[in-house]
Parts: C-alpha cells; sequence; structure tokens
C-alpha cells in the first residue's frame, strides 16, 4: 500500500512538472510595449507584467494626478487578472515602482481603495525613470483558482 502512494505522488510531481505555462492577453488591457506578455499563469498563479497607465481604448498615456494613473494601472491590473481566471482579491504580491517617492501617500490612498480587504504583501520603491515618463508603474503576483 505504501508503494502504490509513493508512485501516486511521484506521478503526481512528474504532472505538475510537466504543466506548460500559459500566456494571458486581453485586449481589455494595453498591449504590451515591449516584447513581454501581460501575464503568464503556471502551477496556479499569475504573473502579471509591470502596468503603466495607458489606457487600453486609446492607447494613450494617463497623464496628471498619481491617484488618476494609480486607478488605470488597478483597472489594467484587475482586467488581466480576470482574463486568467483571477482577481485582484487573489493577488498575493504586488511591487509599486514611484518616479518619485514624494507621491507615496498619493498612490497608497488609491491603492488603498482597491486592496481594503487583506491586501497583498508590497514593495515600493523609487525608480529613476518609467516607460512612456510614467509616475508609477505596478506589477503583481496572484493565485488561480
Amino acid at each position: 500500500m505504501e508503494d502504490r502512494h509513493i508512485n501516486d505522488l511521484a506521478e503526481h510531481r512528474l504532472l505538475r512538472c510537466k504543466m506548460s505555462r500559459e500566456v494571458v492577453f486581453t485586449d481589455k488591457s494595453p498591449k504590451a510595449i515591449g516584447p513581454y506578455s501581460q501575464a503568464i499563469k503556471v502551477k496556479g498563479l499569475v504573473f502579471c507584467s509591470g502596468q503603466v497607465a495607458i489606457n487600453p481604448k486609446t492607447g494613450e498615456t494617463v497623464t496628471g494626478s498619481i491617484t488618476a494613473q494609480a486607478k488605470q494601472i488597478l483597472e489594467n491590473l484587475k482586467t488581466v487578472l480576470e482574463a486568467s481566471g483571477s482577481s485582484l482579491d487573489k493577488v498575493v504580491k504586488t511591487t509599486v515602482f514611484l518616479r518619485d517617492m514624494k507621491d507615496f501617500q498619493e498612490m497608497n490612498t488609491e491603492y488603498a481603495k482597491w486592496f481594503s480587504k487583506n491586501p497583498p504583501a508590497r514593495s515600493t520603491v523609487q525608480v529613476a525613470a518609467l516607460p512612456r515618463d510614467s509616475g508609477i508603474e505596478i506589477d503583481a503576483i496572484a493565485t488561480v483558482s
């Protein structure tokens, strides 16, 4: 009986190792502006590429306040997560890239609206520059049911 259990476990692990990655794409979020995918789904997780504030309908960058940019970014992440079979409430980790750490409180206020209950782990760092002269970029990792 124990040998069968060990064999079943070994087969299960082999199947899990053979699971391939799945590219996630939705036209409800901006197309990648470089050689990368909007997200990759693998082994019960989805890894969302960093998003800057691009309106998916117009392709234009949202300018103005960090609040407006963060709102667009989080909406974009939401649609990518939904396309992968996940959601914002399943996010386990985000990274926020700010061009100026003086924008931290403004970003934090908008971010808290999207992750009000059981927020994910998060890192926030200041960077010298971001694509399309953005003030903020956010990436995410989430579980997939």
